[in-house]
């Protein structure tokens, strides 16, 4: 690079400054760009658009209520457990034709036959509708008349009925009926007082002391079985007609 020449304030000789040339300013400009240039670019966030929470709680909530109701409905509509089984006898959903033949029970209690209840072992719904029999079941037209109607020829006996009388009588929030040395359905044995049995089995012999377990009675057409607490004592027990057509 040449010095420039020229004269001071005396008219002297002397240096002049130096003057940077056009070539040097474009390099020193392309050092700053490379400067520039080696740094990462900022980032800028976008911000979200505000996001309504009122209606996805108030959603939210319709959709548990919903679920919730969807469950209630199905409970309700989902049929009840059928009734149990009792002392092997099943609740069918119709009567049985196979065995149908009828046995009369009398409870006799201060000298009066107490008529056994209407519709023992024949559940119904809360609407009244019938929904299954007991193969051992009392029609409200028949009163004392035990119907024995299976599908088969088993024999029955008076105990299976009173279980499934207990079992009928206790589901619809009435009393225990019991059948035992102190207990005739509700009635109770006291002191002084005891449980006679008479068997008519419609042979023309005529009633009969029975003095075994009167669970154990074999339930027979057109038998009569009398259970009477003493005293007073009916001698004999209160006769029995079977209705007509039994």
């Amino acid at each position: 690079m040449a010095e420039a020449t020229g004269r001071g304030q005396k008219g002297q000789a002397g240096i002049l400054p130096v003057v940077v040339a056009p070539k040097s300013r474009a390099k020193a400009s392309a050092a700053l760009d490379r400067g520039r240039s080696g740094r990462r670019p900022q980032v800028r966030v976008k911000s979200r658009p505000d996001v309504p929470v009122l209606p996805i709680v108030v959603g939210a909530i319709v959709v548990v209520l919903v679920i919730g109701l969807i469950v209630a409905i199905l409970a309700s509509t989902r049929p009840a457990s059928p009734p149990p089984t009792i002392a092997g006898i099943p609740c069918d959903q119709g009567e049985h034709t196979q065995v149908h033949y009828h046995a009369a029970l009398q409870i006799v209690y201060d000298g009066i036959v107490h008529p056994i209840p209407s519709n023992i072992g024949i559940v119904t719904d809360s609407a009244g509708n019938v929904t299954c029999y007991y193969w051992l079941h009392v029609h409200a037209q028949d009163t004392d008349v035990i119907h024995i109607e299976s599908p088969a020829s088993d024999a029955f006996t008076l105990g299976q009925f009173f279980q499934i009388w207990n079992s009928w009588s206790t589901r619809s929030g009435n009393p225990a009926q019991k059948l035992d040395s102190t207990h005739v359905s509700t009635f109770t044995v006291g002191a002084g007082q005891q449980l006679v049995v008479y068997i008519d089995l419609g042979d023309g012999k005529g009633a009969t002391v029975y003095t075994g377990d009167p669970n154990a009675i074999p339930l027979k057409s057109h038998e009569i079985i009398t259970l009477e607490i003493t005293p007073p004592q009916v001698t004999p027990p209160p006769s029995f007609t079977f209705p007509a057509g039994l």
